[in-house]
């Protein structure tokens, strides 16, 4: 933003400097912390010093601070500037409070849901997540995932990269052999109900894990269909088929429902194979050390690389033969740059996994692959039950997903009910979902990803507080102010007035939505939108309560019109990087 006042300056600044032959550097410009008034600033200290590298024997603070003065009253300040002043180096620029203004709402409203929209890079990033496995039920624990990784995916693509979104199912294992061990046994031709496939799946697994628990000699069995599905028997690769569709199903009506999309799925099953002759090759390279039939195939890595307690010891193949997760992992981490030219692989994964990723890295490192570096581990915290409950699907302690959006759609639909009684019953279920599930995610990406969750209702869906429902009501209420002047704008004009506190706090924040955009994507923390909404939601608030605007004299409410659908802009953009909708009534 204000681009071409920036370089309309710099150009005025290097004519001073050539006519003063003062070696000319790159402006380095940065904004004034705001205190009631814009500003941007640069120094002029890099100019000094070259002065000082040719031997003219001046001291740097001091010459700067000469240049900065010779600027300052040589300038002619364009109109888009207030004042400008030298100080100790530096040269502060202020822009005009109206014109400020003016430009950041005429942007807004220009460029609609492209505004904070970042230039194209040429990074092309895949984030892996979601990553369920299919056999098993979805419950809050997944969530967490799923609404990290997507709003990760969203902030990075609207801040200007290329973004491959990427989902990995594990539809083969010990757990699927578990499901499958139980089906045969007690469960033979029973099919999944039309609705709640993913409980009735779900229930199959912890029903499996508690009856191996509780019977050892189960293990036994369990041992034998692995080794029968690792062979590839036709009647188990035919039953893994059948039932893999019945959760995939069930995954695609949870992704719809959620907002959640990729662009490309991997399945662990693909991947297998490749991944015995990789390990196949780790022996003969001897990076893997083969211990069968007694022990397992595994990778010291601390030996390798000298150290103690660091990267450990993993297992990439069991004496048997069979697959775990590394066997898989580093295929598919081959085939994900091989495909799509990656600049960078994220991996978003629960942080109980952190010494996993680590070695997964070191062994791509040591097989020579240079995009190892490249890869990147991002990694979250659990969502406990109320009184610090562990979410674990084979012990039964899950709230299952469906069940909490079932649950946030009642409490929304009391909200609504309270809000705007005279909406028919069809306009209150949609607003319903969108504020439930909104209410959802935003519990989820306001918290530090490394930081646990307790999953708590009140603060949730908090309509006076830092949730998903007052930010939407915020975008609401401005909905109804441009409605009610059937969302025709005034056009653009000079300001004439003397901006409020609160229309100058308003409109700050605003200006800021670009960089903060910046920002989230650098840090991969979608926390940072999350605060900023709710910011910019406190903020409209304060002025919604304390400034007129249809009824204001016609040049303050020409202004404010066009202010509010800044920020209802504005709070839609920011939501959006969030995966949350905005409802038009509430």
């Amino acid at each position: 933003m204000f681009e071409k006042e920036q370089k309309d300056i710099q150009a005025q600044i290097e004519t001073i400097l050539e006519k003063e032959d003062i070696p000319i550097q790159p402006f380095n410009w940065s904004w004034i912390p705001f205190s009631g008034h814009w500003g941007i600033s640069t120094t002029f200290f890099s100019n000094a010093s070259l002065e000082v590298k040719k031997g003219k024997g001046i001291n740097v603070r001091q010459r700067a601070s000469e240049i900065a003065n010779l600027v300052e009253a040589a300038l002619d300040l364009p109109s888009a500037f207030e004042k400008a002043e030298a100080v100790n180096g530096y040269f502060n620029l202020y822009f005009d409070s109206s014109v400020f203004a003016r430009q950041v709402v005429d942007e807004i409203l220009e460029k609609g849901e492209r505004f904070g929209k970042g230039l194209s890079t040429n990074e092309r990033i895949m984030v892996e997540y979601s990553q369920p496995n299919t056999h098993k039920a979805f419950h809050v624990g997944h969530l967490r995932n799923m609404v990290l990784g997507s709003s990760i995916c969203e902030i990075l693509e609207f801040s200007g990269n290329n973004v491959v979104r990427a989902n990995y199912l594990g539809d083969i294992g010990l757990h699927v052999i578990k499901w499958l061990w139980n089906y045969i046994n007690f469960h033979a031709g029973e099919t999944p109900p039309s609705e709640g496939k993913t409980r009735w799946m779900g229930g199959l697994y912890a029903e499996a894990a508690k009856k191996i628990d509780d019977n050892p000699e189960y293990e036994e069995q369990v041992r034998a269909l692995f080794k029968r599905w690792d062979e590839k028997d036709p009647e188990i690769v035919s039953l893994w088929e059948d039932t893999r569709k019945w959760s995939l199903e069930a995954f695609d009506e949870v992704y719809q429902m959620l907002g959640i999309k990729f662009d490309k799925v991997y399945f662990e099953s693909e991947v297998e194979e490749t991944g015995k002759k990789i390990i196949k090759k780790l022996i003969n390279d001897g990076i893997a050390k083969d211990e069968r039939p007694e022990g397992a195939v595994i990778v010291d890595l601390d030996e390798i690389l000298g150290t103690q307690e660091k990267y450990r010891v993993l297992v990439i193949l069991r004496s048997d033969g069979t697959s775990l997760y590394p066997t898989k992992d580093l295929p598919l981490a081959m085939m994900k740059f091989s495909e799509f030219k990656l600049t960078k692989s994220i991996y978003v994964i629960d942080v109980r996994q952190s010494l996993y990723m680590k070695q997964i890295f070191k062994i791509l490192e040591l097989m020579g692959k240079e995009w190892a570096k490249d890869c990147f581990h991002l990694a979250y915290e659990i969502v406990n039950l109320p009184g610090n409950v562990t979410i674990a699907s084979r012990e039964g302690t899950v709230v299952l997903l469906e069940d909490l959006i079932c649950e946030a759609e009642k409490r929304a639909f009391q909200i609504v009910e309270n809000k705007n009684p005279e909406l028919d019953e069809k306009t209150k279920t949609d607003v319903a979902r969108k504020v439930a599930i909104g209410a959802i995610k935003y519990s989820l990406l306001s918290r530090d990803n490394t930081k646990v969750i307790t999953f708590d209702w009140e603060s949730a869906m908090d309509v006076n507080g830092q949730a998903a429902p007052y930010i939407q009501y915020a975008a609401v209420r401005a909905n109804s102010i441009l409605r009610k002047v059937q969302f025709a704008l005034p056009v653009s004009k000079e300001i004439g007035y003397k901006l409020t506190k609160d229309e100058v706090e308003l409109i700050d924040l605003l200006a800021r939505f670009p960089e903060e955009v910046q920002r989230a994507a650098k840090d991969l923390r979608p926390l940072l939108i999350a605060n900023y909404s709710f910011d910019i939601a406190r903020a409209f608030s304060n002025f919604y309560n304390k400034c007129h605007v249809l009824n204001a004299d016609d040049e303050i409410r020409d202004f404010r019109l066009r202010l509010v659908a800044g920020t209802k802009q504005v709070i839609m953009n920011s939501l959006n990087l969030l995966g949350i909708n905005v409802p038009e009534v509430m």
